[in-house]
């Protein structure tokens, strides 16, 4: 592929989104392109994260361990960053992840991200910016649910109290 084509690709990615040209083509020229067969392992569940990874061509299988081994929990297509967090934070993955026929990937590593947000200092505020965007959606979706476990202690709690008049 292409530095133009990876270049699009990256672009499809929301964190990656408000990136300049030259940015994402620094980004994709100091990334390493990774090629997997069907079947082939990306990672396993619990290894550690260095890094993302951008599918460029290809779809790939999430699973979980469970009981009986790994199951697929979900589906990965092409344009879809795997390990956002792993980008910016020392973590491990949570999956499996296993190509679904030929697969293609552009591989980020943590330190290359971290050395374009350090020259770039307006990008750390854009994912800043992002990040605190997503955390508060997910606080005000949540908020609701807060209410609702407030209304339940209240029944719970009178339901305790005419429970003790009636012993």
């Amino acid at each position: 592929m292409s530095l133009a084509q990876d270049i699009a690709v990256l672009r499809q990615i929301p964190m990656l989104a408000d990136f300049q040209d030259d940015q994402l083509r620094l980004l994709a020229f100091s990334a390493e392109a990774l090629e997997y067969l069907d079947g082939q392992t990306l990672f396993d569940e619990g290894e550690r994260a260095d890094g993302g990874l951008v599918i460029a061509d290809g779809e790939v299988s999430l699973q979980k361990r469970g009981e009986k081994g790994f199951s697929e929990t979900d589906k990965a297509p092409k344009g879809s960053l795997l390990g956002e967090s792993a980008l910016l934070i020392e973590t491990r993955r949570p999956c499996r992840a296993i190509a679904i026929g030929n697969v293609r990937v552009i591989r980020i590593r943590r330190a290359l991200f971290k050395r374009m947000i350090q020259e770039y200092p307006e990008l750390a505020q854009q994912l800043f910016d992002m990040h605190a965007a997503r955390y508060q959606k997910t606080v005000n979706a949540l908020r609701p649910i807060g209410a609702k476990m407030v209304e339940l202690d209240d029944v719970s709690s009178h339901i305790k109290s005419r429970n003790k008049e009636t012993d």
